[in-house]
């Protein structure tokens, strides 16, 4: 597996953490923890590489999910109850984008929240 893409996806779901004030010692382990388990997988599925990122994304997604809650939240939708972003294409790649799950639309790039 290239590195650098498995640097990119690290950097950009760090990002995201930083920009939504997730950046907790314990959401970084978990983004430690996805990109080991990611990194095995492309390297079983080389085809995957671009789908990398997503993945990470996801897989920090829902690791918080059992800890913190929703991460990260729409800030957008005001008026309405306390809901999550998610990453579009479902599979994470390539080119994974934040959408809100209640409009549908496309909030942001993974890593420009």
């Amino acid at each position: 597996m290239d590195n650098a893409l498995l640097f990119d996806a690290r950097a950009r779901v760090l990002a995201d953490l930083q920009a939504r004030g997730h950046a907790t010692a314990a959401a970084v382990s978990v983004l430690e923890d996805a990109c080991s388990s990611r990194q095995w997988w492309a390297e079983q599925w080389p085809q995957g590489e671009e789908y990398v990122a997503g993945l990470v994304a996801q897989d920090v997604q829902d690791a918080l999910f059992e800890t913190v809650g929703r991460w990260p939240l729409c800030l957008g939708c005001q008026g309405k109850p306390e809901h999550a972003l998610y990453i579009q294409p479902d599979l994470g790649g390539p080119d994974p984008v934040w959408v809100c799950e209640e409009s549908g639309e496309a909030i942001a790039p993974l890593g420009s929240l």
